[in-house]
């Protein structure tokens, strides 16, 4: 066939025409696909489906162009069309060209203009360490595939140039997850470190692979095959070229935290990250093996300052969860957390450690200069933001500074339930409880099994006067961990409505806990003074003190339910031995 009289006959056919036209409509759908399906979570490969039905539709379309023609009477094959002079006027593909000509550009625009947007709120020089995947085949080896994730994470947060997020809120994320750009906006990061470590006897293999979450685009990977002693050397290997990728400035100092290699110790350094792993599922249980690994690491290598932080770590919050006295662990917890900073003056962990046990101690000037040395030696630590907040500032009422604080730890952490629910804490110490209210909710909406969570709001809520709500949320609170605290609150609310044979009966039950288990002073002021007893409550809070019975006592400046008190000799002598730390 003469070349001339073939492509006459494309013409005389619409193949041309049908050819532009699902061109646009193809990139219309496109379009769609691209933009649309990641607003409804559709997965990304239902668009790289679209795009291959597209592509393969194609050819299809041109052969039925060729064999068929569109008339008046309906669609017949071409021969008999032509042969019966039948044929399509032609100007209705103008009118679909137009409007999906239109249509396109119109979401190719949006789609530059939400991107743009999403760019814009989203730090490029922001990332998120997700959960590695044990591929050791064994699920004991979790502990080690979970603190490689740690700690190469712990790497990159020493760069002050990053935005990391903590692993407390990538740890809910799945391994190798498909939705990479839902996660990324949930926890506020433009980029997502995802991969797997298989262990295996001496050696150990690490893939890794660096992703921008919102183009899905793989900014770099890697795989690494190491004898198991140059672990230390694959993450800094991976935190350095992360942050070259990301174009991040390194300081010299930087460099040399991330290049730190803690232990020279294989078997310490497994006896830490198993300490990490339990110290991580906190409940008291947990934090007492916790601080056994943690113990037999710092056997193992005397000189392993992130072993002594996580022994002190875990004396500070083993009280907290009812599971011992101060008395027991908070000289251990000063000496550990001492150590660990005489052996690296350098670790944020070690001086945030030693920061909360001078909190505890009522050494208020001392916490509020460990915890500034520990932000500035890592601003991306969340827990030293976290405690920061919680403690020194809240108990002398710097309420802004305390919540800009936790915020900043909330950015840093931001779907950590402790972290949320310590927010709304601050804000009811400020006495603003519609904000303290709506936070936790928020938090126990989200996390409904939370203990914490159910406390906080049963407190704001209480003293917001809601008491019926409250009690609510004080019986939810007690189902998910029997802590005396929350029993004390429970009375207080009781008798704050005129059930005080309830609370009574509360107080007789702490009583009898006592005898077998650790009870907080605190507990027993807070029931005595909503029954009135102000004496009573009095004798218990200066119990409290001596005690050093956690943050409880230290807030006594801004504690609302202590309001009753004030104006009291004898209490405003107690509240200034705690702030000025006379007390021992």
């Amino acid at each position: 066939m003469n070349p001339k009289n073939f492509f006459a006959e494309l013409k005389r056919r619409n193949v041309y025409k049908v050819a532009i036209a699902y061109g646009v409509v193809a990139w219309l759908l496109m379009q769609v696909a691209s933009q649309i399906f990641p607003f409804f979570e559709i997965p990304n490969w239902a668009v790289r489906l679209v795009v291959l039905l597209l592509i393969i539709g194609f050819p299809v379309a041109l052969i039925l162009a060729w064999a068929f023609e569109s008339t008046p009477q309906g669609i017949k094959r071409t021969e008999a069309a032509d042969a019966a002079g039948q044929h399509s006027r032609g100007g209705a593909w103008i009118y679909i060209v137009a409007i999906g000509a239109a249509l396109s550009v119109g979401l190719f625009f949006l789609g530059r203009y939400t991107s743009s947007r999403q760019s814009a709120e989203l730090p490029g020089k922001s990332i998120a360490v997700l959960p590695l995947e044990n591929l050791s085949g064994n699920p004991e080896n979790a502990y080690f595939t979970d603190g490689i994730q740690e700690e190469i994470l712990m790497r990159l947060a020493k760069v002050a140039d990053l935005k990391v997020v903590s692993r407390t809120s990538t740890v809910r994320y799945k391994r190798s997850p498909d939705n990479l750009r839902e996660i990324a906006m949930q926890l506020g990061v433009a980029n997502v470190l995802e991969g797997s470590v298989q262990r295996t006897a001496d050696r150990v293999h690490v893939n890794v692979q660096l992703i921008k979450a919102a183009s899905d685009a793989h900014l770099w990977a890697e795989a690494y095959d190491r004898k198991l002693t140059d672990i230390f050397a694959v993450e800094s290997e991976i935190a350095k070229t992360i942050a070259d990728t990301l174009q991040a400035k390194l300081t010299g100092s930087e460099q040399s935290a991330i290049a730190a290699q803690p232990t020279q110790n294989t078997e310490a350094h497994q006896l830490y990250l198993k300490g990490r792993y339990f110290w991580n599922r906190r409940t008291g249980e947990n934090l007492k093996k916790a601080l056994a690994y943690f113990e037999q690491a710092a056997e193992k290598d005397p000189h392993y300052a992130l072993a002594y932080a996580g022994m002190a770590d875990s004396c500070l919050l083993i009280p907290v969860y009812g599971a011992g006295t101060p008395q027991a662990y908070l000289p251990r917890a000063r000496d550990a957390a001492q150590k660990a900073v005489e052996l690296e003056d350098t670790l944020a962990e070690a001086h945030t450690s030693l920061a909360y046990v001078s909190f505890f101690n009522f050494e208020r000037v001392q916490s509020v200069k460990e915890f500034e040395r520990a932000i500035s030696l890592n601003p991306n630590y969340a827990t030293a933001h976290q405690w920061y907040g919680r403690g020194p500032l809240a108990a002398v009422g710097e309420f802004d500074k305390a919540i800009a604080e936790e915020k900043r730890a909330l950015e840093l952490d931001p779907v950590s339930p402790i972290i949320n629910a310590e927010l709304g804490t601050v804000y009811t110490l400020a006495r603003r409880y519609d904000e303290a209210i709506a936070q936790l909710r928020n938090t126990v909406e989200t996390y409904p099994d939370f203990y914490w969570g159910h406390r906080f709001l049963g407190w704001a809520l209480e003293l917001n006067a809601a008491s019926g709500e409250a009690i609510a949320e004080y019986h939810k609170a007690f189902e998910l961990n029997d802590d005396p605290v929350v029993l004390a609150m429970l009375a207080h609310a009781e008798a704050g409505i005129g059930k005080e044979s309830e609370a009574r009966h509360i107080l007789a039950q702490l009583t009898q806990e006592a005898k077998a288990r650790y009870v907080s002073a605190y507990a027993f002021a807070v029931i005595y003074l909503a029954l009135g007893e102000k004496d009573q409550a009095l004798d218990w809070l200066e119990k409290a003190a001596r005690d050093h019975a956690g943050t409880l006592i230290n807030l006594v400046k801004v504690d609302p339910y202590l309001d009753p008190l004030r104006g009291d000799p004898r209490f405003e002598a107690l509240v200034s031995a705690i702030l000025s730390g006379s007390i021992r």
